[in-house]
């Protein structure tokens, strides 16, 4: 029995709050109108019963003419129960007993029970001393007015309630089939996309609201998904052909060291299956650091002294071909994991050994921000073939190699410096290659952690 779509549970909390509003605004409206009538009754007959009271106060009774407009009836009572004028109304004379009088002139309202069907009454007693002694007037208005509004307004609230209710019914139901009639058509594209439609997006809608926003974010999520989808492919395809090549000359190794008989070649067979081996160790070992990245699985982390830490990676690289020199800031601390932090150090100083001459140099130093604990820079310089300023993001991308200085006879599988940056944008850095006069120039920036 609960309404189950948005639709219908927006058109009946419209219609349950249009609805109190309504019965609140109709209970103030006929409170509002009946004391309004009820006070201008009480106030004619006030005025008739004080101006009347005047005049018996100075003898002058018999000036009273006929009612003024709005009341109804009229009598002087005096003290002993006589009556000294009335007015011709039939519930005249069932006020001469009201009450106790009053020693000075003061007017004091009573509500008069008539019989059923008799408009009803607002009557003002007034005690006064008179040359004949003292009298209460009474006059009496009264409030078939009052009534016949009362009737009336509540009659036409009970015929326009509904008919404003069916209204706002009516239009919530309209305006907000309209409004999700986009999401609707948002979903069912949506459920139609699937891992093989990836190229596929919502319509977006000219309305500038937030169903406009809902699709262009929904697009931006496809449009991810595509990217990643797109790169898991190429990744694969990628990983294929670095894994088929050292595969396919380790099996010629073996089957070569399986035909020859002679026995002193088979130190050099083995020596190269057993390199080709290493190789395809370090490209598993890549491969499952990178998925561990993609997979954003969580790391222990903690504050380093990141200068400790480069000073030690460079020192624990006795076989390099070109001696490491070294600029190192003191005490320049970061929050990290340390085996990932030494890893990208790692990459960037193999990547430099690779293609270097005769200078690889590494610098670190702390840059000051504030407010904030600052950043902490990581540079290596080489003095080889350098990076093209068209390749600078290119050389990022896993399995890059660019065609002028890198190939596989350099060794590698073009995955250190994509995983390097996707290890430093773990830990809210960036890598990027700067540009050099000589030589390529690769920088780290890391949140510096406070000392």
């Amino acid at each position: 029995m609960l309404p189950r779509t948005v639709r219908a549970r927006a058109t009946v909390g419209a219609c349950l709050v249009v609805a109190g509003a309504l019965a609140l605004a109709s209970y103030a409206l006929l409170a509002f109108l009946e004391n309004s009538l009820v006070r201008n009754a009480e106030n004619d007959a006030r005025q008739q019963a004080e101006t009347v009271a005047q005049l018996a106060a100075t003898g002058n009774l018999d000036r009273v003419r006929t009612p003024a407009r709005g009341v109804v009836f009229l009598q002087v009572v005096t003290a002993d129960g006589r009556l000294l004028l009335a007015s011709p109304d039939p519930a005249g004379p069932a006020l001469r007993a009201a009450g106790p009088q009053e020693s000075v002139p003061r007017p004091r309202t009573r509500k008069v029970r008539l019989p059923e069907g008799e408009p009803r009454l607002r009557v003002v007693r007034v005690v006064t001393d008179t040359p004949e002694g003292r009298v209460t007037v009474y006059a009496g208005a009264s409030l078939r007015d009052a009534d016949a509004a009362d009737d009336s307004t509540t009659a036409a609230l009970a015929l326009g309630g509904p008919l404003l209710l069916a209204t706002v019914a009516l239009v919530t139901w309209r305006v907000t089939g309209r409004a999700l009639r986009p999401v609707e058509e948002i979903r069912t594209e949506v459920a139609g996309i699937s891992d093989r439609e990836l190229h596929r997006r919502v319509p977006v809608p000219d309305t500038g609201d937030e169903v406009a926003r809902l699709a262009r974010t929904m697009n931006a999520t496809l449009d991810r998904l595509e990217a990643s989808g797109i790169r898991q492919r190429r990744f694969i395809a990628d990983a294929s052909h670095e894994l088929r090549s050292p595969i396919t000359v380790l099996r010629t190794q073996l089957e070569v060291a399986l035909a020859v008989r002679d026995p002193e070649l088979w130190p050099e067979l083995i020596g190269g299956a057993l390199e080709d081996v290493e190789r395809l160790q370090h490209l598993a070992a890549d491969l499952l650091l990178l998925a561990r990245i993609d997979a954003a699985q969580p790391v222990p982390v903690r504050p380093l002294d990141l200068t400790d830490l480069v000073r030690d990676t460079v020192a624990a690289r006795v076989g390099d071909r070109v001696a490491v020199r070294t600029d190192l800031a003191p005490g320049v601390r970061v929050a990290g994991n340390e085996l990932w932090l030494t890893r990208i150090v790692t990459n960037l100083l193999d990547n430099a050994q690779r293609f270097a001459d005769r200078r690889v140099e590494v610098v670190l130093r702390a840059e000051a921000e504030h407010p904030g604990p600052g950043t902490a820079v990581l540079e290596v310089f080489d003095d080889g073939p350098g990076i093209p300023d068209a390749e600078r993001e290119r050389v990022f991308e896993r399995f890059s190699r660019l065609d002028d200085s890198r190939s596989r006879d350099h060794g590698g599988a073009g995955l250190g410096l994509a995983i390097a940056r996707d290890l430093a944008a773990h830990h809210g850095g960036r890598v990027t290659a700067d540009p050099a006069p000589h030589g390529a120039h690769l920088t780290v920036r890391l949140p510096a952690a406070p000392a």
